[in-house]
C-alpha cells in the first residue's frame, strides 16, 4: 500500500514538472559549428565587449595543444585570457570553487569552457556561484536553485557526447562521499556554443565510442520517458539517426572530419533532447559508478543501458519501435514488439563493435545497497521514467549489470 502511495507521488510530481517546463525560459545556444568555427570565437567577444576572459579545461587539452588557434585569435583581438586546466574527470565541488576563487580574482567577464563535458560542467556551476555568492555549490543541487543569472558562458566541446554546451544540468562531485549530483536550472544554460570537428579528430577510439554512447542513450532515455514533447522527440529521433549512421565511421576513423561533425551535431541534438525531457535509471546508476569508481561517464552509461532498458519490459516497446525505424534496423512489415527486439539487439552489437564490455566487473558486493539508495535517490521523484523502480528491482539490476 505505502509504495503504491509513493509511485503516485511521483507521478503527480512529474506531471506538474511537466506543466512548469512550458513556462521556463528554454532559449538555446546560438550555435557556430563545421570546421574552423573556433576562429569565430574572438570575434564573438569583442562584438560583446568582453575582454577577459576565464579558460576552463583540463591538462590533457592544455598537453595536446587544442587550444593553441583559439588562443592566437584572443591574442590576435586584444582579449586578455587566464588558464585553469585543473579540471579532473568528474568536476568536484572544491575545483568549482577554485575556478570561481580565479575568475573574480583576475576580474573576468566571462567563462571560456574547452573540453569535454567536465569543464564545461565545471565553467557552468562556477558562474552559477558567481551569481549566487551567498549559495554553496551542494545548495544549488536538485532543480530550479539558481536564483539569479550567471555571467556568460560560451562552450567549445572537443567530444561528442555529454551535450553539456546545451543542457541546463551540469554534474558535480562530492569528494567527502564519493557522490556525483546534478545541478539543475535553465540559467547554467551556455549563451554560445561552438561544434568545431576540427578539435575532435584524433580523439581515441574508446573516447570516441564512449562519448558517442553517451549521446546515444540521453536521446534512449529522453524518448522513452514521460517528460518527452513533440520538440524533445524531434531532437531525439535525429540524434539517434545521425548516431546509427555516423558514430562507427568516427570511431574506426580518427580522422574522418564528416563523421566527427555528424556526431557533435547528434550529440547536441541529444541535449537538446534530455535537458527539457530528463533521463532515467540507466544515467542515476552510472552517475554511482562514477562517484565511486571513477569510471567515466559515458563507458558506465553504455554498460548499464541494456540492463535498465530489459528491466522496463513491453511498456516501452512502442518507443523503442519507433527508435528502431530512426536508427534504420527494422524491417517492412515488422510489428511493434519485432521492431523493439531489433532496437535492443542493435544496441548490444554496437557496444561490441565499439569495444564495450558487457559487464561491469568493478562493481564491488559491499557497495550494492549504497548504489541502491543512491540511485532511487537521484531518480525518484525527479525522473519521469517509463516503470518505477524499487529496491528489489534496482538491485536485480545491479546484479545482472555485475555479471
Amino acid at each position: 500500500m505505502l509504495w503504491a502511495l509513493k509511485k503516485c507521488y511521483y507521478r503527480v510530481y512529474q506531471f506538474v514538472l511537466k506543466l512548469a517546463t512550458y513556462v521556463l525560459d528554454w532559449t538555446e545556444p546560438a550555435v557556430y559549428r563545421g570546421p574552423g568555427s573556433v576562429k569565430k570565437l574572438p570575434v564573438i567577444l569583442k562584438n560583446r565587449k568582453i575582454g577577459n576572459v576565464l579558460v576552463v579545461t583540463d591538462k590533457t587539452i592544455v598537453q595536446l595543444g587544442l587550444m593553441g588557434t583559439l588562443l592566437a585569435g584572443l591574442d590576435e583581438k586584444g582579449i586578455r585570457y587566464h588558464i585553469f586546466d585543473a579540471v579532473e574527470a568528474n568536476p568536484s565541488v572544491e575545483t568549482i570553487e577554485e575556478a570561481r576563487r580565479l575568475y573574480l580574482e583576475h576580474g573576468c567577464g566571462a567563462f571560456l569552457a574547452f573540453g569535454g563535458g567536465s569543464p564545461i560542467d565545471c565553467a557552468k556551476v562556477a558562474a552559477a556561484r558567481i551569481s549566487n555568492p551567498r549559495k554553496p555549490v551542494k545548495k544549488m543541487r536538485g532543480i530550479l536553485h539558481v536564483t539569479h543569472r550567471p555571467p556568460t558562458v560560451i562552450a567549445v566541446p572537443t567530444t561528442a557526447g555529454t551535450g553539456s554546451e546545451t543542457t541546463v544540468a551540469a554534474v558535480v562531485k562530492d569528494t567527502a562521499t564519493h557522490e556525483k549530483f546534478a545541478v539543475m536550472d535553465p540559467k547554467l544554460r551556455p549563451r554560445y556554443a561552438i561544434l568545431d570537428p576540427e578539435l575532435t579528430v584524433g580523439l581515441p577510439p574508446h573516447i570516441t565510442a564512449a562519448t558517442g554512447m553517451d549521446a546515444l542513450i540521453h536521446a534512449v532515455e529522453s524518448y522513452i520517458g514521460k517528460g518527452n514533447t513533440k520538440y524533445t522527440a524531434e531532437c531525439a529521433l535525429k540524434a539517434v539517426n545521425i548516431t546509427a549512421r555516423w558514430l562507427v565511421r568516427a570511431y574506426e576513423d580518427g580522422g574522418d572530419m564528416e563523421a566527427r561533425g555528424q556526431m557533435l551535431i547528434a550529440s547536441h541534438h541529444a541535449g537538446n533532447a534530455f535537458t527539457r525531457a530528463y533521463v532515467g535509471y540507466i544515467h542515476a546508476i552510472a552517475h554511482n559508478f562514477g562517484g565511486l569508481y571513477n569510471t567515466p561517464h559515458g563507458l558506465a552509461n553504455a554498460i548499464v543501458m541494456p540492463y535498465v532498458l530489459e528491466y522496463y519490459g513491453g511498456k516501452i516497446y512502442p518507443r523503442l519501435a519507433e527508435l528502431a525505424d530512426a536508427a534504420g534496423v527494422s524491417r517492412p512489415g515488422q510489428d511493434q514488439t519485432r521492431k523493439a527486439e531489433a532496437f535492443l539487439a542493435w544496441l548490444k552489437e554496437l557496444k561490441k563493435a565499439l569495444g564495450i564490455p558487457e559487464h561491469f566487473d568493478a562493481l564491488e558486493e559491499k557497495d550494492i545497497p549504497l548504489v541502491v539508495e543512491r540511485t532511487l535517490r537521484e531518480a525518484n521523484p525527479l525522473y519521469p521514467v517509463p516503470v518505477i523502480m524499487d529496491k528489489a528491482g534496482c538491485e536485480a539490476v545491479l546484479r545482472k549489470i555485475k555479471g
